[in-house]
């Protein structure tokens, strides 16, 4: 018996994960990589916040509503067991959960 997302991908024809071809798989990899990088940016303002202690000018509002936006897009991942989105929202979710109540902490 096989798995039900995989017996999906089969009938509707989508691409098998990993892909076959070279360039999707380093296209998969990007995706990845993009996932991580992107919340990594943020690192600079968590540092500003935490260790300089200056929230100044950071609307935790904005910061706890992109926290928020975040689940739908990790429960999407979830419901269909996409890797990527998973760890790219749920990276995005700790860093905007950690700017949010920083600047709070030293606003």
């Amino acid at each position: 018996m096989q798995h039900p997302h995989f017996r999906k991908r089969i009938s509707k024809k989508l691409e098998p994960f990993p892909a076959s071809t070279r360039w999707k798989r380093l296209l998969d990899d990007a995706v990845y990589l993009a996932g991580i990088v992107g919340p990594a940016m943020s690192l600079p303002q968590l540092i500003v916040i935490y260790v300089g202690q200056d929230a100044t000018g950071i609307a935790p509002l904005s910061w706890f509503s992109w926290a928020v936006l975040d689940i739908p897009w990790i429960l999407y991942g979830i419901a269909h067991k996409e890797r990527p989105i998973i760890i790219c929202y749920t990276l995005w979710f700790i860093i905007n959960i950690l700017v949010g109540v920083g600047a709070i902490v030293y606003g």
